[in-house]
């Protein structure tokens, strides 16, 4: 056998087939996924280090592959090709920045809203009349506050720019009138004090989340905070709205802080099925919620009691609440986010436009002003859903509604 080997000099190995591998190349080409990748990378190397760590960092890609579910923020969910031709569309894309541009357009509207009571306050102190401070509840506000950091953090998870200046806005203009409040005395300044650490560790913690310079176990501890601060706040806020008809106790907060703890600790340590766990970690936003969603039943609970202050409500700030959810609807209904979707039409329904059916009943305002707040509103949702519709490439606005409570 050996006689028969002859010696060859070197050689090119070639097949008939084209092969997939082109270890022994020279001229090596890139696999036609990896372009997709190179805008990081050039863009890396004209930053500094910290901006190299922040886009190549895999908390990046974990945001931009995973798209935000109907009931979960969390929970990812496939994408097939005929929704990424959907998403590339021209349509697609303009409709998705003008709901951005809407939500943030929301700021508007909401700063008007808190500024006439921070100027009154500001006014009432320097005219030494602190007992006129006292009319503003500063357990309802402190409320209002836990409410907009638990949506500050789910809005920094999904990465809603606009809405995040929304929520941020909404955390400093009540802190601004906490602290008018503390300064009246109206607030107790131990009170005070651990609220202003909270607040501050709050924005601190959730704006170094949002680029990417947060530990994830921290993030982990942050979301427990908030999750067990609202189960304790929101049963307690919804039984204090019917003292004195039940009895003044904080019985139904200490019991959903033991049951929150609880929940969070069985969550933690992994002694729940993973629909639990998913179930425990969507509880702060649903929580935030639904503190938001309580406020005008407590509103209207106040009104059927006591006809005679409704007179008291300004029909500007009721219209200024209503336009100001209602900019948000459609990115909500875009995303197909339920919670925020129901956040922000109930407080449009029952809130705003609620409680000026309440205003026109008593004649406190015009037949006109209330007609054309309910037209304007209800023409609104109706070119929110018809134009979301028209997107999507859908027969029927069912159809969007039907994505957004069950999902794809």
């Amino acid at each position: 056998m050996a006689g028969h080997l002859l010696p060859v000099g070197k050689a090119v190995l070639r097949s008939r087939q084209p092969s997939n591998y082109y270890i022994f190349n020279p001229n090596l080409q890139h696999p036609k996924s990896i372009p997709n990748l190179l805008p990081y990378k050039k863009r890396a190397k004209q930053n500094n280090t910290l901006n190299k760590l922040v886009l190549l960092s895999p908390l990046v890609f974990q945001y931009r592959l995973k798209p935000v579910s109907a009931l979960d923020s969390d929970a990812p969910r496939p994408i097939d090709q005929s929704s990424e031709d959907l998403k590339s569309s021209e349509s697609f894309k303009q409709w998705d920045s003008l709901t951005a541009k809407f939500a943030g357009a929301a700021n508007i509207p909401f700063l008007i809203l808190q500024l006439p009571q921070i100027i009154l306050n500001a006014r009432n102190l320097l005219a030494g009349n602190q007992a006129a401070l006292y009319a503003v509840p500063w357990l309802g506000m402190f409320t209002g506050l836990l409410g907009n950091l638990s949506l500050l953090s789910y809005f920094i998870k999904k990465r809603e720019a606009e809405v995040v200046v929304v929520q941020t806005l909404g955390v400093v203009t009540i802190y601004i009138v906490l602290s008018q409040l503390a300064m009246a005395g109206s607030m107790p300044l131990p009170h005070y004090a651990v609220t202003s650490v909270v607040i501050a560790c709050g924005l601190v913690v959730n704006f170094m989340k949002y680029y990417y310079l947060l530990n994830p176990i921290i993030w982990r501890y942050w979301e427990d905070f908030i999750t067990i601060a609202g189960l304790s706040a929101l049963p307690q806020v919804m039984w204090s709205t019917f003292i004195p008809y039940v009895p003044n106790t904080i019985l139904p907060g200490a019991v959903a802080f033991v049951l929150a703890i609880l929940a969070v600790v069985m969550s933690r340590t992994g002694k729940l099925p993973e629909k639990g766990i998913k179930f425990v970690g969507s509880l702060s936003g649903w929580t935030a919620t639904l503190l938001f969603m309580w406020m005008p039943v407590s509103q209207m609970w106040t009104n059927l009691l006591n006809p005679d202050n409704i007179k008291g409500l300004s029909a500007l700030s009721m219209l200024l609440a209503m336009i100001g959810n209602g900019l948000m609807i459609p990115r909500a209904l875009f995303t197909r986010d339920l919670m925020w979707f129901t956040g922000s039409t109930w407080a449009c329904i029952f809130y705003g436009w609620g409680n000026l059916v309440c205003l026109y009943c008593c004649k406190v305002i015009s037949r006109e002003f209330f007609l054309a707040s309910t037209v304007g509103f209800g023409a609104w949702l109706a070119f929110g859903f018809w134009r979301d519709t028209q997107v999507y490439g859908y027969n029927s606005p069912l159809q969007s509604l039907k994505e957004l409570i069950f999902g794809s």
